[in-house]
């Protein structure tokens, strides 16, 4: 019988911490916002569109750090759940995600949950070092690559999330 090999040292994996912490911390936020009917992704694109007003599909995807596709299934839940609207900019070809007022009334009935466990987090890992994460994160994505560009080698790796 083989033996198994593992070529890469266990934890080693970058992609796979990230995702992990991610997914940890989304359940965590996820179950505090359910109390207002909103998930993190949602109160985070909510955030985006309160804090800079209408936003191009493009302009939000980047933003938020997440590609268009994903972007939209997210914009149509929010459209049919009445907290955004989606309109033509200027240029037909363009999506605008605008924030309506329940848009901006849902977010700020979620704000005191996001807030709660805000706080309970950065209670139990440390405040200095939870401000160090979100910096060593937003600098990840100063990292140079391009993972939403349109290339030829993206083809051919492709997942769902």
């Amino acid at each position: 019988m083989p033996k198994n090999t593992v070529d890469i040292p266990e934890g080693r994996c970058n992609c796979l911490a990230v995702r992990q912490a991610a997914r940890y911390l989304t359940a965590v936020y996820d179950q505090a916002l359910s109390r207002a009917g909103i998930r993190a992704t949602q109160f985070s694109i909510l955030h985006k569109l309160l804090a800079g007003g209408p936003l191009a599909i493009g302009e939000l995807a980047a933003a938020i750090a997440m590609d268009r596709t994903t972007l939209a299934t997210n914009l149509k839940l929010l459209e049919r759940n009445g907290l955004i609207d989606m309109v033509a900019g200027e240029d037909r070809r363009v999506k605008i995600a605008v924030l309506t007022k329940a848009g901006a009334a849902r977010y700020h009935t979620a704000l005191p949950h996001w807030q709660a466990v805000q706080s309970q987090f950065e209670g139990r890992y440390g405040e200095r070092r939870a401000e160090n994460l979100r910096k060593s994160l937003r600098e990840v994505l100063q990292s140079g690559f391009e993972p939403w560009a349109e290339a030829e080698g993206n083809a051919e790796v492709q997942e769902t999330n």
